[in-house]
C-alpha cells in the first residue's frame, strides 16, 4: 500500500474499507506539503511517539488506532495526524508556515527547479512547460499580434530583449511577472495548507469512527443575542464539521441561533445587520494600500539618464561656483537640476493619477451585485453588504459570495477549483452541506445560510495574502517597446561615438573654447578646468541618450489606454483587460445576443393559448377552467427560481427573477394565482434547472393528497414535441395528435411577430414510480414525454431604442452584426428584420439564416465557408456559438461575441473581443470577457469605437 508515496509494508494492519479511506484523505494532499509534512513529522514522531505511546497503552489502542507494531515512521505519522486535534494541527501548519516564510510573504516559497506534476493545481512540470514553449514559440521578441492568452515565458521574453533604463516606470501598467510567479505560489500554499488542516480533521474522524468514539463538539458559546461564537461558526464551515452542525440541530437549529428564518431570512432593519456586522464581520477583506504620492517620486528619478544627469548637475555646479563665482557658476548646473527636478515631478503626478484611476476600476470589479432574502422579499445588495445569517439563492454561474451551510437544493454542483486548485465539480447536498467562498456554481439551484463572511472565510484570507494585478501587456505596446529598443540601441551607439569623438578631440587640442583659445594644453590646464569640461561633454551624450531612448513611448501608449478606459467607463463599459481597448477597434464581426442585448430584457405575456382557444385578454381567468387554472397555478409557481412579494399595504406586488419568469409569474398573478398558497398546497421532490441546451426546465411535486404531478416549462416547439395530450377548456385530457397543427401554427404566428414562445406542460405519475432514497432521487430524471399541454404563452420583449441606428452605424464601419440567439427561428428573424440587422430584400433562408443544430453538424471546413455568410443563428447552444467563433476566427475575421450566460465563458475567452452583459450576465461570463456592457446594451458597444479605432490604428 502506497500513502503519499510513501510504501507501506505488508504487514501494516488495516482493513479493506480502513485502506480505502486513507487512499481517499491522501488524495486531498498537495504533493509538496505531503513531503513537507512527512519529513518534518519524522522529528515530531520521534520526540512525541513514545509519550503518546505509552499514554496510549498500546499501537492498537488510541493515539495509534490505525498503526500496527513495528511500522515506519510514516505510519506512525498518520497515526499522529489522525490524533490530532483541529487546533494542534492548525498550530502545527502556522508554526511551520512562520518558520519557513520568505521574507517578503506570508508562505514558504518551494524550489522551482523541483516542482512535480500536479494535477491539482494545474501546473506542469518545467519540463512540460518547456515543450509547450517550443510549440508556440514566435518568430521574434516582439511579434506578439495577440497578447490576451500570451504565456508567462512569451511575455518574458520580449521583455528580456528590449533596452529599459527604468523598468520600474517603463513595466509599470504591464504585468509583474515576478510577483505573478509569487502570487501563484502563495496561492497554491495556502491551498495546501488548508487541505492539510481539512485531511488532518478527516483522518482523526476516521480513526475516531474505527474504535467507536464520538466526535467531541464543544457546545456553542453564546454570544450576545446569538447562541454561537464566531470562532466557532467561523471553524465549523472551514473544516467542514458535520459532527457540529449535526449537534448544533442542523442547518434549522443553526438558523434559530443565528435569528435567521431560512423562508424569510433576516428582518434587514439597519439595527439587525449593524449588530451583525460587528459579532460576525462584514464581507470585506484588507486590500492592500495603493502607494502614495512618494513612493512615485522615488521610482521617477530611479532612470538611469537622470540619475546620470543628477551626478552631473551636482559636478557642475560645484566646478561652476569654484571657478565662476555663486553669481554666475551656477546656471548650467541649475538648468540641469531644474529640468530633471521637473521630469521627475511631472511623471510622478501622471503617475499617480493613474494609479487612483486603476483603483477606482478594481472597485468596480469587486463590487458583484446579488440578490438575496430580507424580510420575505428578494432585493439586490452589494457582495459587501451581506451579513451573517443571510438567505441567499444559487444559480449556475453565480458566484459563492460567503461561507455558508446549503439550507435547499436541487442537482446542485460547485466549481471548487479556485480554492483547492482540482477541477473536478463538487455535488452538494444534505450530506455535504458546506459552501466555500469564491467558488461558482456549475450546475442546479440551492439557497444558502450565510456561516461566515470576509476575513473569516478561506476565500478572504487568500484575497487579503494576494495583491490584485491590474498589469496587462497589449499589442501595442509589445511593439513600440520594440521600437524603443531599436531606436535606443542606436542612440546609445550615436551617443557612444559622440562621447569618444568629443573626448578625443578634447584631449588632443582641437576645441577651443569662446574666445577661440585651444580649451586643453597638456601640463597648464587645471584639473578642476579638465573635469567640468569633461562633465560637459559628457552631459551632451547622456542628453542624446535621453532624447534618443523613447522610454516613456510604450507608458505613454497605457496612459492614454487608461484615458480610453475612463472614457468608455462613461459609456457603460468597464474594461477588464486594456487590451480588448486596442482590439475592439478592429473588429470585424460582432457576433451578439438577442434578449436584453438587442431588445429592452422587459417581457410581458402579450397572447395565450389554453385549450384549443386564443385567451383575449390573455389574463382573463374567466375563459379557463378551474383545472386549467389550477394546473397552471401550480406549474408556475413551483416550476421557478423567481419570487413573488405581496406587500401588507396594497402596493403592487414585487416579482423577482429572470425576466422570462417574471412575465410569466405576473401572467399567472392576473390569473388570480397565489404564489404563496399555491406553494404550499404542495412539496417538491426534484427540480431540473432551465439549461440552454435543452431549452427547458422541470419540476417533480408531491400534492398534499399525495398525488404526484412532473411541470415542464420551456421552448414551446420542443416542449409541444413532447406532448401526446392537452388539456381543453373543460378541464378534460385529450389526445394532441389531430390539434398539432394547430398549436405549431399558432407558435408560427406568434413568432412571426418577434413574441418569445413559451409552453406549459404536465404530466401525472404514480408515487410508486418516484425514488424513494435522497441519494436516488437526487439523480432521478424526470421524464419528459407522455406530456400534457397546458398552455402556451407569446412573450413580447420590444427592441431597444437606438439599436437600429447602431447596427447602421456598425454596417457603414463595414462591421457585420450577426445574431446569435436561442429563441426560435422565426421569433430570430422577426427581431432581426426589426432591430436592421436583416434588409426587407435579404435572402431569409440558409446560410444567411440557419439553426444552430444544422450549423452543428456541418464539417469543420463547411463550417468555415457557411460561418461567412450566416447573419441569424437561431435555437442555437453555446456551443454553437463558440464553433461559430472558431470558424469566423480561422476565416480571418477578428470577432467581438457578447454573451451573459455561464455556457458563454468558452465562447468570450476564444473570441478576440468578449462582451459579458453587466446585469443580467454571470459572474462565470463576465470572468471570461474582456469588456463589461454595464447597461447590457447593444448601442453601448458601438460607443466603444472611437475610443479603441484610433488605437488599433496606431497599432496596425
Amino acid at each position: 500500500m502506497t500513502i503519499f508515496g510513501a510504501k507501506l509494508p505488508r504487514s501494516f494492519v488495516c482493513t479493506q474499507p480502513r485502506c480505502k479511506r486513507l487512499k481517499e484523505i491522501s488524495s486531498l494532499f498537495h504533493f509538496d506539503a505531503v513531503r513537507d509534512i512527512i519529513f518534518r513529522g519524522r522529528r515530531v514522531v520521534r520526540s512525541f511517539g513514545q509519550p503518546l505511546l505509552q499514554a496510549g497503552g498500546s499501537w492498537n489502542s488510541p493515539p495509534f488506532p490505525l498503526v500496527a507494531p513495528n511500522e515506519p515512521l510514516e505510519a506512525c505519522l498518520l497515526a499522529w495526524v489522525c490524533h490530532l486535534s483541529l487546533r494542534q494541527c492548525l498550530a502545527f501548519r502556522i508554526r511551520h508556515a512562520m518558520s519557513t516564510s520568505s521574507s517578503n510573504g506570508l508562505l514558504p516559497r518551494p524550489s522551482i527547479s523541483r516542482l512535480q506534476p500536479d494535477v491539482e493545481v494545474g501546473r506542469c512540470s518545467p519540463k512540460e512547460e518547456e515543450d509547450d514553449d517550443e510549440v508556440s514559440t514566435p518568430p521574434g521578441p516582439f511579434d506578439i499580434t495577440h497578447t490576451k492568452n500570451a504565456s508567462i515565458e512569451t511575455l518574458k521574453r520580449w521583455r528580456q530583449a528590449a533596452l529599459v533604463l527604468n523598468a520600474s516606470r517603463r513595466f509599470r501598467y504591464t504585468l509583474d511577472l515576478r510577483k505573478e510567479e509569487d502570487k501563484e505560489q502563495r496561492r497554491r500554499m495556502i491551498r495546501a495548507h488548508a487541505q492539510v488542516i481539512r485531511a488532518a480533521v478527516l483522518f482523526r474522524l476516521a480513526g475516531e469512527r474505527q474504535i467507536g468514539v464520538g466526535p467531541n463538539v464543544t457546545p456553542p458559546i453564546a454570544i450576545g443575542d446569538y447562541g454561537i461564537g464566531l470562532e466557532q461558526l467561523a471553524s465549523m464551515t472551514r473544516d467542514h464539521n458535520f459532527s457540529a452542525l449535526q449537534q448544533y440541530g442542523g442547518v434549522k437549529g443553526l438558523s434559530n441561533m443565528l435569528k435567521t428564518n431560512l423562508e424569510r431570512g433576516i428582518s434587514g432593519d439597519e439595527t439587525d445587520i449593524l449588530k451583525r456586522r460587528n459579532t460576525f464581520g462584514s464581507n470585506t477583506y484588507p486590500q492592500k494600500k495603493g502607494r502614495s504620492f512618494l513612493r512615485f517620486l522615488w521610482e521617477a528619478w530611479q532612470d538611469l539618464t537622470l540619475i546620470i544627469l543628477i551626478v552631473a548637475a551636482a559636478a557642475s555646479l560645484v566646478l561652476g561656483i569654484k571657478t565662476e563665482g555663486i553669481t554666475e557658476g551656477w546656471y548650467d548646473g541649475g538648468s540641469i537640476a531644474f529640468a530633471v527636478f521637473l521630469v521627475i515631478v511631472v511623471t510622478a503626478v501622471s503617475d499617480y493619477r493613474q494609479s487612483l484611476q486603476f483603483q477606482n476600476l478594481n472597485e468596480e470589479k469587486r463590487n458583484i451585485q446579488l440578490e438575496i432574502m430580507r424580510g420575505g422579499r428578494m432585493i439586490k445588495v452589494s457582495i459587501h453588504d451581506l451579513v451573517v445569517g443571510d438567505i441567499v439563492p444559487l444559480n449556475i454561474g453565480d458566484q459563492v459570495p460567503a461561507d455558508g451551510i446549503l439550507v435547499s437544493g436541487h442537482s446542485l454542483a460547485i466549481d471548487e477549483s479556485s480554492m483547492t486548485g482540482e477541477s473536478k465539480i463538487v455535488h452538494k447536498d444534505h450530506k455535504a452541506p458546506f459552501l466555500m467562498s469564491g467558488c461558482k456554481v456549475a450546475d442546479g439551484v440551492g439557497t444558502m445560510l450565510v456561516t461566515g463572511v470576509g476575513i473569516n472565510t478561506e476565500w478572504g484570507l487568500l484575497m487579503a495574502s494576494i495583491s490584485e494585478d491590474t498589469g496587462e501587456e497589449t499589442p501595442l505596446q509589445v511593439r513600440l517597446n520594440g521600437v524603443a529598443t531599436f531606436i535606443g540601441i542606436v542612440g546609445l551607439a550615436v551617443a557612444l561615438s559622440v562621447l569618444v569623438i568629443l573626448l578625443v578631440r578634447y584631449f588632443t587640442g582641437n576645441t577651443e573654447d569662446a574666445s577661440g583659445k585651444v580649451q586643453f594644453v597638456k601640463g597648464s590646464t587645471s584639473i578642476s578646468r579638465v573635469v567640468d569640461d569633461i562633465i560637459k561633454i559628457v552631459t551632451i551624450a547622456v542628453t542624446i541618450v535621453v532624447v534618443a531612448v523613447p522610454e516613456g513611448l510604450p507608458l505613454a501608449v497605457t496612459l492614454t489606454l487608461a484615458y480610453s478606459m475612463r472614457k468608455m467607463m462613461a459609456d457603460k463599459a468597464l474594461v477588464r483587460r486594456l487590451s480588448a481597448c486596442e482590439t475592439m477597434g478592429s473588429a470585424t464581426t460582432i457576433c451578439s445576443d438577442k434578449t436584453g442585448t438587442l431588445t429592452l430584457n422587459q417581457m410581458t405575456v402579450v397572447e395565450a393559448y389554453a385549450g384549443r382557444k386564443k385567451l383575449d385578454p390573455p389574463n382573463d381567468s374567466s375563459q379557463l377552467h378551474k383545472v386549467v387554472t389550477s394546473l397552471l397555478h401550480e406549474g408556475v409557481a413551483q416550476n421557478t427560481q423567481g419570487n413573488v412579494y405581496v406587500p401588507k399595504g396594497g402596493e403592487d406586488v414585487e416579482i423577482s427573477g429572470s425576466p422570462t419568469e417574471k412575465a410569466i409569474l405576473l401572467w399567472a398573478v392576473k390569473l388570480g394565482m397565489r404564489f404563496d398558497v399555491s406553494r404550499s398546497e404542495s412539496t417538491v421532490l426534484h427540480v431540473v434547472p432551465f439549461n440552454s441546451h435543452k431549452k427547458r426546465g422541470g419540476v417533480a411535486i408531491k400534492r398534499n393528497n399525495s398525488e404526484v404531478y412532473i411541470h415542464w416549462k420551456g421552448a414551446a416547439e420542443l416542449v409541444l414535441a413532447s406532448c401526446t395530450r392537452y388539456v381543453d377548456l373543460n378541464g378534460q385530457f385529450q389526445p394532441i395528435d389531430e390539434e398539432k397543427d394547430f398549436f405549431k401554427q399558432a407558435i408560427d404566428d406568434m413568432a412571426a411577430r418577434s413574441l418569445r414562445c413559451v409552453a406549459i406542460a404536465c404530466r401525472q405519475l404514480d408515487l410508486d414510480s418516484i425514488p424513494a432514497d435522497e441519494e436516488s432521487l437526487d439523480k432521478w430524471a424526470l421524464p419528459e414525454d407522455d406530456l400534457a399541454l397546458v398552455a402556451i404563452v407569446g412573450i413580447k420583449d420590444p427592441c431597444r431604442p437606438g439599436v437600429k441606428d447602431a447596427v447602421k452605424v456598425c454596417v457603414e464601419a463595414g462591421v457585420k452584426v450577426r445574431m446569435v440567439t436561442g429563441d426560435n427561428i422565426q421569433t430570430a428573424k422577426a427581431i432581426a428584420l426589426e432591430c436592421g440587422i436583416l434588409g426587407p430584400s435579404d435572402n431569409t433562408s440558409a446560410p444567411n439564416v440557419i439553426e444552430g443544430c444544422v450549423f452543428r453538424a456541418l464539417s469543420e471546413k463547411d463550417r468555415e465557408q457557411v460561418a461567412k455568410g450566416i447573419t441569424v443563428m437561431g435555437r442555437s447552444s453555446p456551443n454553437d456559438k463558440l464553433l461559430l467563433v472558431q470558424a469566423l476566427r480561422k476565416g480571418g475575421d477578428v470577432v467581438a461575441v457578447t454573451g451573459d450566460g455561464t455556457n458563454d465563458a468558452p465562447a468570450l475567452h476564444e473570441a478576440d473581443i468578449g462582451l459579458a452583459m453587466g446585469i443580467q450576465g454571470t459572474e462565470v461570463a463576465k470572468e471570461s470577457a474582456d469588456i463589461i456592457i454595464l447597461d447590457d446594451n447593444f448601442a453601448s458597444v458601438v460607443k466603444m469605437w472611437p475610443w479603441s479605432h484610433h488605437r488599433s490604428e496606431m497599432a496596425g
